[in-house]
Order: structure tokens, then sequence, then C-alpha cells
């Protein structure tokens, strides 16, 4: 009985085995996917990584009392250094490449008939889709919050993106025309801290930080998708320049047009975007990041400035305070909050740079640019009222959300879920401010009246704002 119940299964495997082979690439339970558009940083379009998996709802028996809220621009066409060192070149070389017939290129046929998303003059504005999201922020927050009071005022620092994604924002929460005013701060290079981009302020900061670093794993990583691609198209000579910047157009024509020939993980694998992510994450590490010894400083004053507005017992004049900025300062508040830092649990502050080595990826890391900073990246800081949390005692609890997941503080975790308590969260912050204080010192601020505060929030001076309308301009 035995060779022949062998002989029988040897026959059965011979005839399942051909069946299987077309997915022997992956198990037989595999629900691999893949979404470029989740791996590109700062180019990436707006999503919730929901990365720890916590519930963005608040624990059992607590209710948000009040709430702060800090955002990055929405989808723009293009950041103006992407388009000038990445972006223009390669298109200018596509366009002057007329001897290569593109058709003939599976891979690349589509650049036969492609043309660049945007022009010179587009770039830096709000695209339709970053309109959108936006709008959809403004809705999020409506619905997240419906026992709270619609903001009077959101404030935004000058650039046109940014007022326009706070337009776009406020358009979507008014219960009429008059209801949310946007509150425009001046992005001034001698405003110390008290700005919506205080970067621009501490002459320590260089907007070329992390360049040098990220060239690094830049040539490595696009080396062999160069190799390829100059073998399947001979004369255009592809150079890790290009490489990048048709990657970037990735997300970049996906928020303008809605989609681009660019995610075709045919053309670039997962391993690919992996590379571009990981480039992309060391320069954002020694630009904004931990590897930036003046990130936290820079960072402080905004968190500072929003956790006094939580803390105080009377109300205010709003539930809910909103600002939208650019790339550099969500990154810089994380900094300050102790938040995505590779090191948290072990290897100290002095060995936070070899969590990002050069030459291969850390795929363990915290510090994710797409998690941290994608179009539209927003942070929150609540102030919880907690009755009846079994196992906890009544009253205040505060707690972090970054895209709407909940991010444990470290050192500050005495209460339900994520949140800390009261005591606990003023601990965590005079320690915060402790490690960072000092805002113009360590800046090496070299003009006058610089400050170390933030006092937007506060100070009658800056205005009331601007009413918005419910149309767009565009369409009125």
């Amino acid at each position: 009985m035995a060779p022949s119940f062998v002989g029988e299964l040897l026959r059965l495997t011979a005839l399942v085995l051909p069946i299987l082979q077309p997915c022997s690439a992956a198990s037989l339970y595999s629900t691999y996917k893949f979404n470029p558009l989740e791996h590109l940083g700062g180019v990436a379009p707006y999503f919730e990584p929901q990365d720890p998996p916590a519930s963005p709802s608040p624990p059992q028996g607590c209710s948000v009392s009040r709430a702060v809220y800090l955002s990055r621009h929405a989808a723009i066409y293009a950041n103006d250094y992407d388009y000038e060192a990445y972006i223009d070149p390669f298109v200018s070389k596509l366009e002057n490449s007329t001897a290569i017939d593109w058709s003939k290129i599976p891979a690349l046929s589509f650049l036969a008939r492609w043309t660049a998303p945007l022009t010179d003059a587009e770039q830096e504005l709000l695209t339709r889709v970053g309109r959108l999201e936006a709008a959809q922020l403004g809705v999020t927050l409506s619905f997240r919050y419906p026992h709270l009071r619609v903001p009077s005022r959101v404030w935004t620092s000058s650039a046109e993106r940014t007022v326009k994604s706070a337009e776009s924002f406020a358009r979507s929460l008014e219960l009429n025309e008059d209801g949310t005013k946007v509150v425009s701060i001046y992005e001034s290079k001698e405003a110390g801290a008290n700005s919506l981009t205080p970067y621009k302020s501490c002459p320590a900061y260089s907007s070329s930080f992390g360049s040098d670093q990220s060239a690094v794993y830049l040539e490595k990583f696009t080396k062999p998708i160069m190799e390829r691609l100059n073998a399947m198209a001979p004369g255009f000579n592809f150079t890790a320049n290009d490489v990048y910047g048709m990657m970037e157009l990735c997300g970049y024509e996906s928020v303008i047009r809605g989609s681009s020939p660019f995610c075709d993980l045919d053309l670039f694998s997962p391993d690919d975007w992996l590379g571009w992510e990981y480039t992309a994450d060391i320069m954002y590490h020694y630009n904004v990041g931990y590897g930036n010894r003046i990130s936290g400083v820079v960072g402080l004053p905004w968190l500072n400035a929003s956790a006094n507005l939580l803390l105080e017992e009377s109300s205010g004049e709003q539930d809910i305070y909103v600002s939208f900025t650019h790339r550099e300062l969500p990154p810089m508040v994380f900094v300050a909050m102790g938040l995505f830092n590779n090191s948290e649990f072990g290897g100290g502050e002095a060995a936070i740079n070899d969590t990002m080595p050069l030459d291969r990826i850390n795929h363990r890391r915290a510090w994710k640019s797409s998690h941290v900073l994608p179009f539209l990246s927003n942070a929150a800081i609540e102030r919880l009222n907690c009755s009846g949390s079994y196992g906890y005692d009544e009253g205040d609890y505060y707690r972090i959300l970054v895209n709407s997941a909940p991010q444990p503080l470290p050192n500050c975790a005495d209460g339900p879920g994520t949140t800390c308590s009261r005591a606990g969260f003023e601990q965590y912050l005079q320690e915060r401010i402790d490690m960072f204080q000092g805002y113009s010192e360590r800046c090496g601020v070299d003009y006058d009246n610089s400050t170390d505060s933030l006092t937007i929030y506060t100070d009658s001076k800056v205005g009331n704002g601007t009413a918005v309308g419910k149309r767009y301009e565009a369409f009125a």
C-alpha cells in the first residue's frame, strides 16, 4: 500500500506544480502589493500610513476638548529645486533626443508621445489635487471634532501655495463665507522663532544640508538602473540625475494629471523605489532631521506654543488651531517632540547617524520621509478629557497624531492608549525645552530684535486675517 500511495502522491505533485509555478515568486497566501506613490518622500501625494496601526479614535471614555494642527501645504506642480535640478534637465534632454525611436522600447514606449506636465511658470503652484487634499483635511477635522467650535482663524506662512492650501481648508469647514479667516504670517528672514518658517530666520540652517550624504546613495541605487536603461536606449546616456528626476515625475505628474507612466513597476521595480525613498530619507535626516543639530531647536517654539495653548485652563478663543507651512518645519517639530527617532530604544544620540548608513538601506528605520512629510503632512496635539477610562484617573490627557496615526511620545505613556497625563505631558515638555531651548543663540542670529518664542496665536498685532469666499477665484 505504501509504495502505491507514494507513487500517486508524486503523480499528483507533477500535475499540480506546473499550475503553481507562475506564482512561484510569492507564497501561496501572499498579499504583496507595492504602490510607488507611498514611497516618494516629500513628493508623495497625501496618504495615511497608519504606522503604528493604533486607532485614531479617542480611547474609551475620552473625548477631545482642544487640538492644535501643523500642516505642510498640499500638492504642488513641482518644488523649484526639484524642477531645476532634475526634471527640467531630463525633459530638455528628452526633447533633444530625436534620433531615438522610443515606441520600439517596451518599458519606455510612452516617451514617444509623452509631454511634460508642467512649465517653468507653474513651479510651486498648488494643483487641483492639492486643493482637494487641503479641502479634504477640513472635512476630516469637521468629522473628527463635531462637538468643537469651527476655527475662527487659520494661520499660514505667506507663500502662495501655503495661503491657497489654508484657503481651501477654510472653505471646506465654513458654515458661512465669513466663518473662518486666514491669517498670513510673513516669511521673514529676521523674525526669529516668531513665524511659521523659523528655519529661514536661523543662520545656522542651510537648505543644502544633506545633499552630500544623499548623493552617495543616489549613485549606488541608480547605477544598475542606468545600465539597464542605457542598454535599452543606447545613445540617450541616462545619468543618476535623469533616473532620480524620472522617479520624481511619478509623484509630481500624478498630482497634476492624476497618474503617471513613470510609476509603472515594469519601468522601476519596488527595490528601485525603496532606493529612491532611502536617498530622500538620508537627505531629510541631515537637513531637517536628527542628523542636523539645529532641527530640534527650530522645531521647539511651535511645540512649546502649541502645548501652552492646550495646557491653559480657559477655553480661549478657539477649540482648534490650524497652521500651514512648508516641508521643512513639520519634521523639525518631530525632532523636537522626539518622534521617528531611529535611536529611541538604544544607541543614543551620538550614534544617530550610524542608523542611516550611506552604503545600504536601513529597512528598520523609524525615520521615513514618506510617512513624515508627504504633501499635506499634518501633525496634531490633542487635549482629551477622560472620564470612565478603566484603570485610569479622570482628568486631562494628551496625545499626538501624525497623518491620523497616534504616535506615542517618548517617556510619556501613563494614559489610556497612546496618551499621557497632564503631569506627564508637562514633565515631557520641560525635558524637551531643556534639550532645545535657546533659538537665537544656537541659531547664531546676527540681526536685532530676534525672539525665542512663537506668539502668533495670542498676539493681537498679527490681525484677524482675511475672510475666504466659498468659490475659488479661478472658477468665479
